[in-house]
């Protein structure tokens, strides 16, 4: 399954425009990334999409030298469930 990198998002399907699932992102060029939604349309539900999204973000934070905030509830979930995502979870302290 290949994540593809958006504009504004990372996403896998044949097009930007109409992904099969997708993690939308702001603030991509910034220092610190918000991930605002991820969406699993239902071809792709129940097959662990979502988790692999997340961990690209993650991926993409870490070998650029960013911080995430998990806005919406799916990745803020992600967060909770491992420890090791705490390395790019921002931290308004840190700054």
């Amino acid at each position: 399954m290949e994540i593809k990198k958006g504009t504004n998002k990372f996403y896998i399907g044949d097009s930007e425009e109409k992904p099969l699932a997708q993690i939308i992102l702001t603030d991509m060029e910034k220092e610190i990334i918000k991930i605002e939604h991820t969406y699993v349309y239902e071809e792709l539900k129940g097959k662990g999409v979502g988790k692999i999204l997340v961990k690209k973000v993650v991926d993409f934070a870490l070998l650029n030298n960013k911080k995430i905030i998990p806005v919406c509830d799916y990745a803020k979930k992600e967060f909770d469930k491992n420890e090791e995502y705490t390395s790019v979870l921002y931290n308004s302290l840190e700054q």
